[in-house]
C-alpha cells in the first residue's frame, strides 16, 4: 500500500497548497491512503467545518487534530458528524467528542487503522499517558491482522518522547510519525520490526516565517518579552511536508519510507 502523511496544515497558505497540489500528488504517486494533520488549518488555531470539508474534498482520507482540536467550537459537534476526523485518544480525562482511533477503508478496499495521541512532556496541560492509550487502541486492530496498515500520529513537543513512542510501537504500527513542532526532522527510517518512523513530519505552511507565523510578533516577543499583537499565519508559498510510506500488504510492515517536502522554501524531497 502507498500512504502519504502530511504534517500540520498552517492557515490559508497550507490549505491552498493542499487544494492545489494534493490531487496531483495522489495521481502521480498512485496513493492508496492520505492522512493530513489539520489542527492549525483555521487561522493557525484549530479546524472549522468549512476548512475540514475543503481538505477532505482535496483528497485527504483522514484528518487528525491535536492540542488545538476544539479551539474552533463548531468542531465539538462536527467531529461527531464527520467520521473522517479523529482527535487525540488522551485529549481529556473525561470523554471528549469524537474518536481518537478509527478503522478506515482505503480506495482499494484495504483496511487502514489510524490513531492519534498527545505527548506529555512540555505540553500546556497534563494529558493522560499516551503509551497506555495507544497500547489499548492498537490491540483492537493488529497490523497484518484486522488492519492492513496502522498509522499513528503522535502530537508532541520533544523528540525524545516521539522516538520513545516509535520504539514502543515498533512491530505494531506501519508508521509512527510526530507532529506539532512544524519542523521536519531528518531521522526518517524503518525500525527493526518494520515500523516507519520520523520524529516530526513538519508543517504544510510558509517556512519564510516562525513555525508558520508572520515573523514580526514572534521576534518582538523574543526580544522584548512583551505581547503587542496576535500571531498571524504567514501567507507565502507553502511547503507540503510529511512522509511517504510503502507497506507490505501481507504483514503491514513498512518496506519504504521517504520524507516529503513539496514546493515552498525547503529542499525538495519525495518519491520519484
Amino acid at each position: 500500500m502507498k500512504i502519504l502523511f502530511l504534517g500540520d496544515v498552517m492557515g490559508r497558505a497550507g490549505r491552498r497548497a493542499i487544494t492545489e497540489r494534493l490531487p496531483k500528488l495522489r495521481a502521480e504517486w498512485k496513493l492508496d491512503f492520505v492522512v493530513v494533520n489539520a489542527e492549525n488549518s483555521t487561522s493557525g488555531m484549530g479546524l472549522n467545518r468549512a476548512h475540514a470539508k475543503l481538505l477532505l474534498d482535496a483528497g485527504a482520507d483522514c484528518l487528525t487534530l491535536g492540542d488545538h482540536a476544539f479551539d474552533q467550537k463548531e468542531m465539538l459537534t462536527f467531529i461527531e458528524q464527520e467520521p473522517r476526523i479523529i482527535r487525540p485518544l488522551n485529549y481529556a480525562n473525561t470523554p471528549a467528542p469524537g474518536k481518537g482511533a478509527r478503522m478506515f477503508t482505503a480506495q482499494n478496499g484495504r483496511k487502514v487503522f489510524v490513531a492519534q495521541a498527545l505527548g506529555q512532556v512540555f505540553m500546556k496541560k497534563p494529558f493522560a499517558d499516551p503509551f497506555s492509550a495507544l497500547d489499548a487502541a492498537l490491540k483492537s486492530a493488529p497490523r497484518g491482522g484486522m488492519a492492513d496498515a496502522v498509522i499513528v500520529d503522535f502530537h508532541a513537543e520533544v523528540t525524545s518522547e516521539k522516538m520513545g513512542m516509535g520504539h514502543w510501537l515498533d512491530g505494531r504500527a506501519s508508521l509512527v510519525v510526530g507532529t506539532h513542532t512544524h519542523v521536519p526532522t531528518s531521522d526518517t527510517m524503518i525500525l527493526p520490526k518494520g515500523t516507519a518512523f520520523q520524529s516530526d513530519a513538519g508543517m504544510c505552511g510558509d517556512y519564510h516565517s516562525v513555525i508558520g507565523m508572520e515573523k514580526t510578533e514572534p521576534l518582538r516577543r523574543f526580544v522584548t518579552g512583551m505581547v503587542k499583537e496576535r500571531f498571524t499565519p504567514a501567507n507565502g508559498e507553502a511547503t507540503l511536508s510529511g512522509v511517504y510510506v510503502e507497506t507490505d500488504d501481507r504483514t503491514g510492515a513498512a518496506t519504504k519510507v521517504i520524507p516529503v517536502r513539496n514546493g515552498g522554501q525547503l529542499a525538495q524531497s519525495g518519491p520519484t
